[in-house]
């Protein structure tokens, strides 16, 4: 479930409110979007993937967190992990799920 917008690292482009398939955010104009829905999250991550910034931390529950201490290393650490943004190594070569799938068929 989204759990962070960090406002300094976030430029305001609203990238996030547009890549948001359940719609959670809210534009702010001149300012950093709002987490106006969290209970319509889904946790898919969409949001932080497409942040140009990493200023997005979704946590993996499904709830939110109680009294949430993320460590901000945390914050953009799904992205990294996937290898989106400039300067990074994509992942999905790494995955060899497909050769699971591959064997159920």
């Amino acid at each position: 479930m989204i759990e962070i917008v960090d406002s300094s690292l976030c430029t305001g482009c609203n990238i996030c409110v547009r890549a948001c398939p359940t719609n959670v955010f809210d534009a702010v104009p001149d300012g950093v979007p709002r987490i106006a829905r969290q209970e319509d999250c889904q946790t898919c991550f969409m949001c932080e993937l497409y942040c140009p910034e990493d200023a997005l931390f979704v946590a993996p529950e499904p709830a939110p967190c109680p009294e949430l201490n993320v460590d901000p290393a945390l914050v953009g650490s799904y992205r990294r992990a996937v290898g989106w943004g400039r300067g990074r190594q994509a992942t999905a070569a790494e995955d060899a799920s497909y050769e699971l799938l591959a064997r159920a068929h």
